[in-house]
């Protein structure tokens, strides 16, 4: 008999993805679909069961289907339904709790994977230039998403201890991008002009929506041989960008501020709902993260098909041009310096025969 998967978040465009997906893989026999609301695209052949992860009902759900596979992909920084950041919250680390107890008491359960993010390492002056999986930050999140993916973790690690017999594997994403994304970044990057910190030009690590499905895939299998998919890993394109790089390639001009005017700024964005230009966030676009992928790669065995400056060209590419393009800037420097003809009649040069 093929595996019985559960995955959680499924109205949200991410969980949707891998819903399809992991329905092809020949090991597994049915995917069970959960959202507190119903999702607006296709989930194939998958059972989709409208349930809230908040209540109690949930455990109910895993012992009818005798389900041994969860996928908790139901921890986000943004609201899939009505509700603000309370709604966000609740179903973050409430819903985790519900669902990591309803997994505790169910005999069927064999393997647990769990989308988290690489925010639980915080951003702050003195970090390390690199974070491994197990770096220690030197400020821990006081609020927002970060501190949820913190709080989520730390249940997580609890089951763990009561039930050594489930395979648990934590996933810390970084930012994710590509041509559909659905995040506070993304959102930020899509401002006409972007408000950024003066004096600070942070690196920033992005990983692709494609990769995010396989890993995944990845996770949720058996682990294939010389591999282990039990553990945390934090998951991420290789090489970095700087924010000022990311701003030229998508042609948004910069605005920088003093930080006090940046949160200010952070919170009229908020108020008028553009973006959530949270606190956390305006931590990460002043002192950036960068994290290892040397466990992704030498003991989960995965290797991300984008770079983090692929996974940008993706999204730049579904954006469409800002208000100063890359190449009009190219050509307006490239004539500044004389390495470019200027454009119009007077940069012809065939002969005028004749001319008075």
């Amino acid at each position: 008999m093929g595996k019985i998967v559960l995955v959680t978040g499924a109205a949200r465009q991410l969980g949707g993805r891998f819903v399809r997906r992991i329905q092809r893989d020949p090991g597994v026999d049915r995917v069970i679909a959960v959202d507190a609301v119903a999702p607006g695209h296709e989930l194939g052949d998958a059972d989709f069961v409208l349930a809230d992860i908040r209540q109690s009902a949930i455990a109910r759900v895993l012992a009818e289907r005798s389900v041994d596979t969860v996928v908790h992909l139901d921890v986000s920084a943004k609201a899939s339904g009505a509700g603000g950041r309370t709604t966000v919250k609740e179903t973050n680390v409430i819903g985790t709790m519900q669902l990591l107890g309803a997994c505790q008491k169910s005999p069927s359960v064999q393997r647990l994977v769990v989308k988290s993010s690489t925010n639980v390492y915080g951003s702050a002056p003195r970090d390390p230039a690199v974070f491994t999986e197990t770096t220690t930050p030197k400020s821990l999140p006081s609020g927002g998403f970060a501190k949820d993916a913190v709080e989520v973790e730390g249940y997580v690690r609890g089951f763990a201890r009561r039930r050594p017999d489930v395979a648990v594997c934590v996933l810390r994403f970084a930012n994710i991008l590509g041509p559909e994304p659905d995040s506070p970044l993304a959102d930020y990057l899509g401002l006409p002009v972007l408000p950024t910190v003066l004096g600070y030009d942070p690196r920033l690590q992005f990983v692709h929506e494609d990769d995010v499905v396989d890993v995944l895939e990845i996770a949720a299998r058996e682990p294939r041989r010389g591999t282990l998919n039990s553990g945390t890993f934090n998951i991420a394109g290789d090489g970095v960008l700087l924010l000022s790089q990311c701003a030229r390639r998508l042609g948004r001009p910069t605005v920088p501020l003093l930080l006090p005017a940046v949160t200010w700024v952070g919170s009229a964005l908020r108020t008028v709902g553009m973006t959530d230009f949270s606190p956390e966030q305006i931590r990460l676009l002043t002192h950036g993260r960068v994290v290892s992928t040397v466990q992704m790669r030498e003991t989960l065995g995965f290797r991300p098909r984008f770079s983090t400056a692929e996974t940008f060209a993706e999204f730049v590419r579904s954006r469409g041009p800002g208000l100063l393009p890359p190449e009009l800037v190219g050509r307006a420097v490239g004539r500044l310096a004389g390495t470019e003809p200027a454009a119009g009649p007077a940069a012809t040069t065939h002969p005028t025969h004749g001319a008075r």
